[in-house]
């Protein structure tokens, strides 16, 4: 069940049907991983390993958001809007 609310919520974000890699869908992927982590760093606060890999993960997402508002600022607003992402 996880499986199709994960495939569902991805859909509104691809370009097409089979769209996996483009900058809106990594960073909707991101922001969930992103989300699911400062959770379980709420609940664990010495983790520093997860920890980093939270920071790694928020750099990763800030360039491609970067990236998208360089090249495709619509995209880029409407991509903020849904993920409800400051700026």
């Amino acid at each position: 069940m996880a499986q199709s609310t994960e495939t569902g919520n991805l859909k509104e974000f691809q370009l097409h049907e089979k769209d996996t890699g483009s900058a809106d869908v990594q960073v909707a992927l991101l922001t969930r991983r992103i989300e699911h982590l400062t959770e379980h760093l709420k609940i664990n606060r010495k983790d520093h390993s997860s920890r980093r890999g939270l920071l790694k993960m928020v750099a990763q997402r800030r360039s491609l958001l970067d990236y998208l508002s360089k090249t495709k600022e619509d995209r880029y607003k409407k991509l903020i809007d849904k993920l409800n992402l400051r700026k």
